[in-house]
């Protein structure tokens, strides 16, 4: 008898509690006191094999908190709550259409960091997301590593040419570069190779003229440049992508000493 008025006095207490609980979400959630508001949710939650259910209080101190977070900057609490509401059954359609306003923001402001040079920072607001790494490589922060280190090799790989006065060699690793910060962060490296490439230019005139005329190519310079450049990234020599761009053009190499020409 005395275990059985113990377990009574429990369910009556607790059912007691249960009809406590509405109310005092609903005092919380009216005066903005959101932890409150949620621990009584919780609270509330934990009871209800007694058959109560919980208000719509519960989504309204939810929906206030994770607002509450978001303005912030504690983007992933707030992307939690506003998940839990979504799944929730005070969850409304507005609720869904913020959650997927504000993952799309934290997106935006990622890819804004990586595209001004901050790889770190963007990882950083992609791990709100969840989005900045996973076990299969697939994630957008995986991604974005991946074009950072495509980008890097590519001017460590300028610089070697570079070194070694592979001048047209060293353009097309330059122009293989996408990322507006790497590109700015390249261009001395552009300036040298633009002054070898003349360097070249000039000693070749310099030395048909010792040798008397001159001798010039008559298509159209940019047209060959260009040509040259995307048969070299093809992996030809810069002497057989001269031809081989010139054939193209419509043109026939001429060697007049040590200088040779594309001339239709």
């Amino acid at each position: 008898m005395i275990t059985l008025g113990l377990v009574g006095a429990g369910v009556g207490t607790a059912h007691w509690w249960e009809t406590q609980l509405p109310r005092r979400l609903e005092a919380a959630a009216a005066a903005g006191r959101l932890d409150d508001c949620l621990r009584y949710s919780e609270q509330l939650a934990s009871l209800r094999w007694l058959g109560g259910t919980a208000p719509m209080e519960q989504g309204r101190c939810r929906r206030l908190k994770a607002a509450q977070l978001w303005s912030q900057g504690q983007w992933a609490g707030a992307l939690q709550l506003q998940l839990q509401l979504v799944n929730s059954g005070a969850g409304t359609p507005g609720d869904e259409q913020r959650l997927v306003l504000w993952q799309q923001q934290l997106e935006a402001k990622a890819l804004k960091l990586y595209r001004a040079g901050d790889l770190v920072g963007a990882l950083r607001v992609l791990a709100n997301l969840k989005a900045d790494h996973n076990s299969e490589g697939t994630a957008l922060g995986d991604n974005l590593r991946d074009d950072w280190n495509r980008n890097r090799i590519q001017k460590e790989r300028s610089q070697k040419l570079i070194a070694q006065k592979r001048w047209w060699e060293a353009l097309d690793a330059l122009n293989r570069i996408e990322h507006p910060w790497w590109q700015q962060h390249t261009q001395n490296l552009r300036r040298q190779v633009s002054a070898g490439i003349e360097g070249l230019r000039a000693a070749h005139e310099k030395e048909h003229d010792s040798h008397g005329g001159h001798l010039d190519s008559n298509v159209p310079a940019a047209q060959l440049n260009a040509l040259v450049n995307q048969k070299i990234a093809q992996g030809m020599d810069d002497w057989q992508a001269f031809s081989s761009a010139c054939r193209d053009l419509g043109g026939k190499v001429v060697e007049a000493g040590p200088e040779s020409a594309c001339r239709r």
